[in-house]
């Protein structure tokens, strides 16, 4: 029984990496379809969509709510923004300082992660809510007194050009259009392989029924740790290749309202939806451009006064609006129609109804007998 359970999760994550794979070849694909700044904007999505992978798994899975998350996100910037250049000053190839900042982003990113976690297994509800509002509110306070992070100004990020085989074929966007793509793969697919084995059921025990969670030998302490600290490896991924694709970070790019547009997200996309995490990251890069694209074509003063709310009163109007209409995230409306089509699928034909016997063959009629 052991060996067969571990057949079958070993085929699993084979499964799991397998389309990971081809996903991330028909993305890379599709970069030579679009324009620099279309590549631009994907390389963002693919960096907030790390972020949002990570929170959906940590509120969907194990109930943690995290209102700061973009500190995550600023923890992998600065961390890959503090080992880069360095190495870019002291001649490192760009590919050897770009692997390096990855690695100064994922021990930044789990630290503070883990710190997060250790305050998370002793903090419910609304108390850890509060602590990751309250990090996220001090972030500019602390980028500002501690020496080194470049005080409101931010960190300068090395340049990452193309390298040479591919300085002919594409443009420097699109170069960083499919390094995000890379990194965002990386760290997304062990997201997806924890939240379908064991990991994950044991966040859903946890989430469910904590007591029943320890009588089971679960322990949530250290399950709500190795969430926050997975969910926290993903954002900080995210927060360098976003320092990769502007070349700076500050504190300024992590606000409040960001990481409020996070939690927007993951809620909007459906909690514990993967899948709901990237339609959630593109919303969340796509339509503000969108609603600034049409109020572009408005009066002047109405554009100055609509400038920086309108996108807000969509976001809330799109909020209420997918809340009402399905509870549980685009993610809960599409999985209707899909698994009706399965079941569809799977469905056996129906017998062909049998056919009526030759009429030599039918029964005689019995005769009426009178009474």
């Amino acid at each position: 029984m052991n060996r067969l359970t571990t057949g079958t999760r070993a085929g699993h994550v084979r499964a799991v990496v397998l389309r990971a794979v081809l996903l991330t070849a028909l993305a890379l694909a599709a970069t030579f379809a679009l324009d620099p700044f279309r590549n631009y904007q994907l390389a963002v999505i693919a960096a907030t969509f790390c972020a949002t992978a990570g929170l959906t798994l940590l509120v969907g899975l194990t109930g943690q709510l995290s209102l700061g998350h973009a500190v995550l996100m600023a923890a992998g910037g600065y961390g890959y923004a503090l080992v880069a250049a360095p190495a870019a000053d002291a001649g490192l190839p760009p590919a050897a300082g770009l692997a390096l900042g990855v690695v100064g982003a994922l021990v930044a990113s789990g630290a503070v992660g883990g710190l997060l976690g250790l305050a998370g297994a002793r903090l419910r509800g609304p108390y850890l809510a509060g602590l990751t509002l309250a990090l996220v509110i001090a972030l500019p306070a602390v980028a500002t007194q501690v020496p080194g992070l470049g005080k409101d100004q931010g960190l300068a990020v090395p340049f990452v050009p193309v390298p040479g085989p591919l300085a002919g074929v594409m443009v420097v966007e699109q170069w960083h259009a499919w390094v995000a793509i890379v990194v965002t793969a990386v760290a997304v697919t062990p997201l997806v392989v924890l939240r379908s084995g064991r990991a994950g059921l044991r966040m859903r025990a946890v989430h469910g029924d904590e007591v029943a969670a320890r009588l089971a030998g679960v322990s949530p302490a250290r399950v709500k740790v190795g969430a926050f600290v997975a969910g926290s490896l993903s954002a900080g991924l995210g927060g360098a290749v976003l320092a990769v694709v502007t070349q700076n970070v500050g504190p300024g790019r992590y606000s409040l309202a960001f990481s409020l547009l996070l939690v927007v997200a993951v809620v909007v996309g459906g909690l514990g939806s993967v899948g709901g995490a990237a339609a959630g990251a593109a919303l969340v890069v796509l339509l503000p451009w969108l609603v600034d694209t049409v109020a572009s074509g408005l009066p002047a003063d109405l554009e100055q006064r609509l400038s920086g709310n309108l996108a807000v009163a969509v976001f809330g109007a799109l909020l209420i609006a997918v809340t009402v209409a399905w509870p549980g995230g685009l993610a809960a409306a599409t999985s209707g129609p899909r698994a009706r089509l399965a079941g569809r699928l799977r469905r056996p034909r129906p017998a062909d109804p049998p056919s009526d016997p030759p009429s030599d063959s039918r029964p005689e009629p019995r005769p009426i007998t009178e009474r």
